[in-house]
């Protein structure tokens, strides 16, 4: 079947409120070398989406504008040199930018096929926290069976895929959340225990659970507001992995000592400037360790609401609200 020569996306005329956001028209992308056209069935919304459309973390200058870092859908079109993906795979991709649209252009290393079994909706909910997740929990921090973690965040889409994944490969898991009823959900998800930040300290829990030791990882997406706490939580040898910056970038007179005496490691990522042979490093181990447990049930996206593309301000709304459990996709075919 031919392709249109227009589709419907999101765009983004200028930064601000979730209401800047409108639905336009415009021309199909093409593949380039490597890269494979997905027309969109679903996909996810994501804090890098809120914080693209409010100014503070640009495109990189070779990918597409338009918002959108996860999608799920079918193979329509094939760049030079593809040969991992036929035209009618249905495919989930980390994108690099132009999610939000009908059709969206992804370097074949960055698509993965859909977990047997999976819907568009399903899929769409998984590569944003999935390479995020891998890369920082189990690559760089090196969080590894017997280990004791604690996950900022546990409800966020990023902290119900941390918590599954660190439970399935054996780690003992904490989890931070904003409500009994998010603490709730991340002890279903696995946690040992999950921690009310509002009307617990989490470092005396950490202490009181772990014989007063530590942990031996923190996946941390808050930033200065939890440095000094986050030392304060890790055992000897310990890593402090830094995903975001929610609670701000800049930690000011923070006691550095905990770092020596401990011998801890500080690291930290963002996604979207990796180069797209890490992209598909990570893409493989994905498809390797953790399909399986997909495809077993032993791990799934935690999927707060489905709304349709027209309702995108709604979806940013409910992001910026911090009200969900789980992830947020649009349907988009």
């Amino acid at each position: 079947m031919p392709l249109p020569a227009s589709m419907r996306f999101v765009d983004l005329p200028s930064f601000g409120a979730a209401e800047v956001m409108t639905l336009a028209t415009g021309p199909l992308p093409a593949p380039r070398t490597g890269e494979i056209l997905v027309r969109v069935e679903a996909a996810g919304v994501n804090r890098p989406d809120v914080a693209q459309r409010q100014g503070t973390y640009p495109a990189p200058k070779d990918a597409s504008p338009v918002l959108g870092l996860e999608i799920a859908g079918e193979v329509v079109a094939l760049g030079e040199g593809v040969t991992e993906f036929a035209i009618g795979d249905k495919v989930c991709a980390l994108a690099n930018g132009g999610g939000y649209a009908e059709y969206c252009v992804v370097p074949s290393g960055q698509a993965l096929p859909w977990p047997k079994g999976f819907d568009a909706v399903k899929a769409a909910a998984l590569p944003e926290t999935f390479f995020t997740v891998w890369a920082n929990l189990f690559q760089m921090a090196g969080l590894t069976e017997g280990e004791t973690v604690l996950i900022h965040g546990g409800t966020s889409g990023i902290g119900t895929t941390a918590i599954q994944l660190a439970k399935a490969f054996g780690a003992e898991v904490f989890a931070t959340a904003g409500s009994d009823e998010k603490c709730q959900a991340c002890t279903d998800l696995g946690a040992k225990r999950a921690i009310n930040y509002r009307t617990e300290d989490f470092v005396e829990v950490i202490k009181a659970e772990t014989g007063r030791r530590g942990v031996d990882t923190v996946l941390d997406m808050i930033g200065a507001a939890y440095f000094q706490k986050n030392l304060s939580c890790l055992a000897k040898d310990g890593c402090l992995s830094i995903i975001a910056f929610l609670g701000g970038a800049v930690a000011d007179k923070v006691d550095l000592s905990p770092i020596m005496v401990k011998r801890l490691t500080v690291t930290g990522s963002t996604m979207r400037p990796r180069t797209a042979e890490e992209k598909r490093g990570i893409r493989d181990e994905l498809v390797a360790e953790v399909w399986p447990l997909l495809e077993a049930g032993t791990v799934a996206p935690v999927i707060h609401t489905v709304l349709p593309f027209d309702d995108v301000v709604e979806a940013h709304r409910l992001m910026e609200s911090s009200q969900h459990i789980g992830k947020i996709v649009m349907k988009v075919g």
